[in-house]
């Protein structure tokens, strides 16, 4: 074990030996305080590189951090695939894109998609899917237009109507989802549609029977990742045009028989408990090779030992990199790693949102405003041995705000804040914060005690072991950091805190799920309620347009605009990222093939199996 995993070490056993105290004391006076928290649920954990020896994974499927697997064998006829199901609560059972609220339904949802469209490997539309998408900058028109011969699973033809459908939908005044929001608005007639002062929304045109124009408000590069109010599935007219659509979410076609434009259809629901899917005959890539695909409900806590036992072939959707070390050595499955389309990062407070003109404003006096104290933070945090000690390294330093998934966008020249302490202390040194009177601890330049407040979230006691070796790590340099609230903050309420610009806190710990749009606009711009640190400023303004200008429809141009946006950043240090982020796949060796690269040509249909159940 190296030095730095030695300090991880002796830290966080003096801090268990704190709480087991603390916890002791609780006991003692007849409280009913639990001694630890159970893991929040948090959309990272549904949303869904030590050196090792590596075979190929095409022959035998053992490396531990291959995107893609072939296992040996000979694929059987037809079969099962038996599905893990990870949620601690029974699924909601809203089977529609356009309805839907969760990870679990949309695992679910995954198995039969109603998505028109196909992405590569950036993430971007390309025409390999039931639909193409043209976009026209100087009209802000879009076009879609689909293939002729496309099915849904009973065998009623798809129609354009069908496209159009989920625009009615999610503009009409009675949707009961959640998914009529600012980008939905940049359709024209929509926000008249939503008012009702519309009986349809005027940018949507029918050309053809497989071709439909949309006008839009405005037009960016973000289409080409499903944003700007472009919506990237189709619903069954003939089934849903008759249902009321404040009736849909609790409606037949929903609920207990949907259709499906995807490898398998529904056959048997159990509400929160299990699916049962076979295969749809009439899926546009062709016939899949299994007979069908079983889900059932299984608790995270005992998921792991239900893939190892040979209960199932694989987990629906993938394994939050915390379970690494439960299943690294299962001799009966490989282990495949995703890179997320997610980043973690520590958020300094910069100023505040303004509620009457939705804009953030910055505060010259707030206590993080000093340049080189933030960056002297992100150079005291030692990330690498945290994620070697507790993510086996499927967690990694983060240099830039666009995670690697988006090879395009994505600035690997970028080096980030490494660990460095020496660093961080001559920063400090240069800036003039120092210890004054002895106690260890830095004053301001001003010469006044400087204590910072930190929000962390919740969760089990990984949580508290990481969030006190932050604490070490900013001591080591001479930073006094205390908890927010003396403890970490449940979910929702750290996130109420966070937005609310809680003045009981100066840093805090977070995460963005990037989604597939990469655009920072939703995270950074001055008028993005998400942009939680309230960082602004004219440069960032242009920076961030530039991005999603007309000229960005030039790929090339749209590349350096994110490279120019990641460097700025880095520069100014309103957030610093910390972690890049790793899902993963538990694939059993009965199932032949399985591939999780982005933009992969590999599908559903294509799954087969070499037993007809799960090697034990």
């Amino acid at each position: 074990m190296n030095k730095k995993l030695w300090t991880l070490l002796a830290v966080l056993i003096a801090f268990m030996l704190v709480l087991g105290a603390c916890n002791n004391d609780e006991e003692s006076s007849g409280s009913n305080t639990e001694g630890t928290t159970e893991p929040a649920k948090t959309e990272e954990d549904k949303d869904k590189e030590e050196d090792k020896e590596e075979e190929p994974a095409a022959e035998e499927g053992t490396s531990e951090f291959s995107q893609k697997v072939e296992h040996e064998g000979d694929a059987i006829d037809g079969g099962i695939l038996k599905v893990a199901l990870g949620t601690d609560t029974p699924f909601e059972g809203i089977f529609s894109l356009v309805l839907y609220q969760n990870g679990v339904d949309a695992d679910i949802l995954d198995y039969a998609s109603n998505s028109i469209f196909s992405v590569d490997g950036d993430f971007l539309i390309d025409d390999r899917g039931i639909a193409t998408l043209e976009a026209d900058p100087n009209t802000n028109k879009a076009t879609i237009k689909i293939r002729e011969g496309v099915k849904w699973s009973d065998g009623e033809p798809l129609k354009i109507e069908d496209v159009m459908l989920p625009y009615l939908i999610i503009g009409h005044p009675d949707y009961q989802g959640i998914r009529y929001d600012g980008d939905f608005k940049n359709i024209i007639g929509a926000e008249e549609y939503n008012a009702g002062t519309a009986d349809t929304i005027s940018g949507l045109k029918k050309v053809d029977e497989t071709t439909l124009e949309i006008s839009f408000k405005k037009l960016s590069p973000a289409i080409y990742s499903g944003g700007d109010g472009l919506w990237s599935s189709a619903e069954p007219s003939h089934i849903l045009k008759d249902i009321p659509v404040g009736q849909l979410l609790e409606s037949d076609p929903v609920r207990k028989n949907p259709l499906s434009l995807g490898a398998f259809k529904f056959e048997k629901i159990i509400p929160g408990e299990s699916v049962q899917f076979v295969k749809n005959e009439h899926y546009f890539k062709g016939e899949p090779k299994l007979d069908g695909v079983l889900l059932k409900v299984v608790p995270s806590s005992s998921i792991s030992k239900a893939l190892e036992t040979g209960e199932y072939h694989m987990t629906a959707g993938s394994l939050p990199a915390t379970k690494y070390a439960e299943v690294k050595d299962f001799k009966n499955a490989s282990v495949l790693v995703q890179p997320e389309l997610s980043y973690s990062y520590l958020g300094f407070k910069l100023g505040k949102f303004d509620t009457k003109t939705k804009l953030s404003t910055m505060d010259p006096n707030a206590k993080m405003a000093n340049l080189n104290l933030r960056m002297a933070m992100g150079y005291a945090l030692d990330v690498e041995s945290v994620n070697e000690a507790y993510y086996d390294n499927l967690r990694t330093r983060a240099t830039g705000l666009i995670p690697p998934a988006f090879a395009s966008f994505y600035d690997d020249t970028l080096e980030g804040l490494k660990y460095d302490p020496a660093k961080a202390e001559q920063l400090l040194d240069e800036a003039g914060y120092k210890d004054i009177d002895g106690d260890g601890f830095r004053e301001t330049p001003e010469g006044e005690k400087l204590e910072i407040n930190y929000a962390g979230m919740s969760g089990d006691v990984t949580a508290e072991e990481m969030a006190a070796y932050w604490i070490q790590n900013w001591r080591d340099v001479g930073l006094k950091v205390v908890l927010t609230s003396g403890r970490l903050i449940e979910m929702n309420s750290f996130y109420d805190k966070v937005e609310a610009d809680d003045p009981e806190i100066d840093i805090y710990m977070g995460a963005w799920g990037t989604g597939t749009n990469p655009s920072p606009l939703g995270l950074y711009g001055k008028d993005s309620a998400f942009n939680y640190s309230r960082f602004t400023s004219p440069e960032l303004d242009e920076l961030l347009a530039a991005i999603d200008s007309p000229d960005a429809f030039d790929s090339a141009k749209r590349a350096q605009a994110f490279r120019d946006f990641q460097v700025y950043m880095s520069e100014q240090v309103p957030v610093i990222p910390t972690q890049f982020r790793s899902a993963i796949y538990v694939v059993n060796k009965a199932v032949k093939n399985y591939d999780v690269t982005y933009g992969t040509d590999f599908g559903l249909h294509e799954l087969q199996l070499v037993s007809e159940e799960p090697l034990k």
